[in-house]
C-alpha cells in the first residue's frame, strides 16, 4: 500500500496523522489554522480526537519560529476527509480505511491455543524487558545518589586505619605528635576529596564508594609529609 499521508504512532500506541500533512494533501486553500478551527467546530474534542503539538522550523531568513500542528486520530482524519467533498478527500478517506484494515490484520486477536500461547509469551517477554529496564533505571538512580550513613562510617574507619598505618602505628612518635597526626589525617582526607571533587564525605556517590575505599587503601603521604613522619619516628621516645 502506497503511503500518501504519513501515519505514525503516539506514545500510547494510537495511530495518528499530522493535521498539516492532511491539510496539504487535501490541497485546501484556506490557511491551516483557520481551516482547522472550522473543522473542530464539527464536534471534535481536544485530547480525545486530536492533540495540539508545538513545532519549530527555520524561516527563509534563518530565524527560528514556532508553529502549531495537530495529531489527529484516524477517525477524525476520515471524517475531515469526508467533509471536504472533493476527490482528494475521498482518496484520503479510503486510504485511512485501508490503513486501519492493515493494522487490524497485523494485530488480530489470537484464535488457536498455539496463537494465544505465543501472544502470552510475547507479552511476558515485553513485561520482563520493561521490568528489567525499570530495575536498571532504579539501580542507576541509586548509584547516582550520595552514600548512606553505613558507607560514611566505613570510609571514616578506612581513613583512620590508613592514617595510623602511615604514621607508623599508635605507638609511634608521629602518631603521638598531635599536630603531625592531624596533618596526616587531613592530608589523606584532602587527597580523597580532591580525587572525587567533593567537599564532604556525604557528597560521595554510591557508584564511587568501592573506588574510594581502594583509593584510601593505596594512599601514601606526600613526600614532604613522609619525611616529617620518618624524622619524627627516627627520634628517641619523646613521650
Amino acid at each position: 500500500m502506497n503511503e500518501i499521508i504519513k501515519v505514525t504512532q503516539d506514545e500510547n500506541g494510537n495511530s495518528v496523522v499530522s493535521g498539516r500533512d492532511l491539510h496539504d494533501f487535501l490541497e485546501v486553500q484556506t490557511q491551516y489554522t483557520k481551516w482547522f478551527d472550522r473543522m473542530v467546530d464539527y464536534g471534535f474534542t481536544e485530547n480525545t480526537d486530536f492533540v495540539a503539538i508545538s513545532q519549530k522550523r527555520l524561516t527563509a531568513q534563518g530565524n527560528e519560529t514556532t508553529y502549531t500542528d495537530h495529531a489527529l486520530t484516524l477517525d477524525m482524519a476520515k471524517e475531515i476527509s469526508m467533509i471536504q467533498r472533493t476527490e482528494k478527500g475521498k482518496q484520503a478517506r479510503q486510504y485511512f480505511i485501508a490503513v486501519e484494515k492493515e493494522f487490524k490484520k497485523q494485530y488480530k486477536l489470537p484464535q488457536t491455543p498455539e496463537e494465544k500461547l505465543a501472544l502470552t509469551m510475547q507479552v511476558t517477554l515485553r513485561l520482563d524487558k520493561r521490568v528489567g529496564n525499570l530495575e536498571k533505571s532504579i539501580d542507576e538512580i541509586q548509584n547516582k545518589s550520595e552514600i548512606d550513613s553505613d558507607q560514611r562510617y566505613k570510609l571514616w574507619v578506612a581513613r583512620n586505619k590508613k592514617a595510623v598505618e602511615a604514621l607508623g602505628g599508635k605507638e609511634s612518635n608521629a602518631y603521638k605528635d598531635k599536630a603531625l597526626s592531624r596533618k596526616t589525617f587531613r592530608a589523606l582526607e584532602h587527597s580523597l576529596k580532591k580525587k572525587f571533587v567533593i567537599s564532604r564525605y556525604e557528597d560521595l556517590k554510591k557508584e564511587n564508594f568501592d573506588e574510594a575505599i581502594e583509593t584510601i587503601n593505596k594512599w601514601y603521604p606526600p613526600y614532604e609529609l613522609q619525611c616529617e613522619i620518618e624524622e619524627m619516628n627516627a627520634q628517641g621516645n619523646l613521650f
